[in-house]
């Protein structure tokens, strides 16, 4: 020990030593602790221990009794749900521009501005070849469009072609043989029935590049909710599932895993811009004669000849034709020749009701002409001469000079 080079070396190893064992016993005591945790805890609750050894004994039949229609249907339709990222260009009016209108000057400065907006919603995959749909509101004034797949792949993605009033958008990515959706019939859904609804809300897709996933039932059905900013919502499903900001344009699906609807509005009552407990969804019938069009021509024609016009009944009409409450529309004019003179409608009758529907505004009876085609029967309800009859009134398709 006398060697001055042997008494370095062991001062050096002490400390390397000393680094190993506490390395070794943090580790062991990690180990060792979980394991007396777990006994302290089966020594003091032995029959808690039993249940848990007792299921213990078969993992698998312990996994597949949590498994049912609706995890069955969670895994089916994820991989065919997308969130989607857009750009879009939005023109708005600077208000200093209001105290010089017409100075060419101020108005290169402070007139018509425009500004890049970014946004995201969420869409489902409708074909193998990349067809995808989702909500005017999120895709239909984009001028970039990236499409997340489940698992993190990014697509840019084209806008097809966009309705408005339906608010439809049907975008697609170059991309085969991708995972798609079942589409089912929103005519024979079943309130009180399971609802899915998948989507991207507040952007939680780009953490971990999968949907979310919220239960609910199918609330109510049929639900006509009018004229909200530029588009025509009627026929809605109703649902419990909780749909927040993003899930738009994302499927709501039932317990077959088939798509009824697509998530598109929330319920706030004025209150929150947050899902406080119902949204709606376009149904998918709606949604499978819009896309189909859209497809073959980018836009969705809506060529029909009702003709006749008409105005909302207020208290001084009612009061003059005798009904008992304000209700319906008046027909102010009838096209000779066309479908509502063959019908036998005539100016000053009121229409109360087309196809059961109650009809008090120009809305209500757009709203049931969006969704119709020439050659469609409206059945009316009308009330003349202080009697009401049903008339039968074939819609036309609108020719050029008409």
């Amino acid at each position: 020990m006398n060697n001055p080079y042997i008494r370095f070396f062991i001062i050096l190893m002490i400390p390397l030593l000393l680094g190993f064992g506490i390395g070794y016993s943090v580790k062991s005591g990690k180990a060792v602790s979980a394991a007396s945790l777990t006994k302290e805890f089966t020594d003091s609750f032995p029959a808690s221990s039993k249940a848990s050894t007792s299921q213990q004994q078969d993992p698998d039949k312990t996994s597949n009794s949590r498994r049912n229609a609706i995890t069955e249907a969670v895994a089916e339709v994820s991989p065919a749900v997308v969130g989607i990222n857009v750009t879009e260009v939005r023109t708005y009016h600077d208000p200093w521009s209001q105290l010089f209108p017409n100075d060419p000057f101020f108005k290169q400065f402070f007139g018509e501005q425009q500004e890049k907006v970014e946004s995201l919603g969420s869409g489902f995959v409708i074909s193998s070849d990349g067809y995808i749909v989702t909500n005017d509101h999120v895709a239909g004034n984009a001028v970039r469009i990236t499409v997340t797949m489940t698992g993190g792949k990014r697509l840019k993605a084209q806008l097809v072609g966009t309705d408005p009033l339906t608010d439809v958008s049907l975008i697609k990515v170059d991309a085969n043989d991708l995972p798609y959706v079942s589409l089912g019939n929103s005519d024979d859904i079943v309130v009180g029935e399971w609802a899915i609804a998948f989507g991207n809300p507040f952007g939680l897709f780009d953490i971990n590049d999968k949907p979310t996933v919220t239960v609910g039932v199918v609330s109510s059905t049929g639900m006509n909710l009018g004229h909200i900013n530029d588009h025509f919502y009627t026929g809605m499903i109703e649902t419990d599932a909780a749909i927040n900001g993003g899930n738009s344009g994302g499927p709501l699906v039932n317990s077959q895993g088939n798509v009824i609807g697509m998530n598109t509005l929330i319920y706030t009552g004025g209150q929150s811009t947050t899902f406080v407990g119902y949204g709606f969804a376009i149904p998918i019938n709606k949604i499978k004669k819009v896309v189909a069009e859209l497809r073959k021509k980018g836009k969705v024609t809506r060529d029909i000849w009702k003709g006749f016009d008409a105005q909302p009944v207020d208290a001084r009409i009612a009061r003059y034709f005798g009904l008992t409450q304000i209700q319906g529309i008046i027909v102010s004019e009838v096209e000779q020749g066309g479908p509502a003179d063959k019908a036998g409608l005539k100016v000053g009758d009121i229409i109360l009701e087309v196809n059961g529907q109650k009809i008090d505004s120009g809305d209500d009876l757009t709203q049931i002409l969006i969704d119709s085609s020439a050659g469609d029967v409206l059945n009316l309800k009308v009330y003349r001469e202080r009697k009401t009859m049903n008339l039968s009134l074939k819609l036309d398709r609108r020719t050029q000079q008409e």
